[in-house]
């Protein structure tokens, strides 16, 4: 689990160094007159891209690892609680599309139809919910 933590945070420092060396280069070029500033929406379309690429990291970590990092678990943990049923997410030995299941008193139950659909559209939000409350 500490492996799994550790490179989350790691990645994350790692987006977050990008992202700060990025604003200062903004900064320079400003200085030197080069570059005229950015517009508000470019910076809210670039910021909205980055944090849609770190959630897609995140759900690819979530569905390869075994072990779950603190924002995968808080993640697991809202999902389980807004749907009432604890979920695990794995990818199938034939190379398919990820398979959800729903954990029940008599074993797991293979998730598909709409409550597939709608599991991973609240899954997909509340990450990106996550990502982007956590980003500079």
């Amino acid at each position: 689990m500490n492996a799994s933590s550790a490179n989350v945070r790691i990645m994350l420092r790692t987006y977050g160094k990008q992202l700060t060396s990025a604003k200062r280069l903004a900064r320079f070029r400003q200085a030197l007159g080069g570059s005229r500033p950015e517009d508000n929406v470019s910076k809210q379309a670039k910021r909205r891209e980055l944090v849609q690429r770190i959630a897609h990291e995140v759900i690819e970590s979530l569905i390869v690892n075994a072990t779950h990092s603190p924002v995968v678990a808080a993640i697991l943990g809202q999902l389980e609680s807004e749907f009432g049923h604890r979920y695990l997410f794995e990818y199938p030995v034939d190379g398919t599309d990820v398979q959800i299941l729903r954990e029940t008193e008599h074993g797991p139950l293979d998730v598909a139809g709409t409550e597939r659909d709608e599991v991973m559209q609240r899954l997909w939000e509340i990450t990106v919910s996550k990502v982007d409350d956590t980003m500079l």
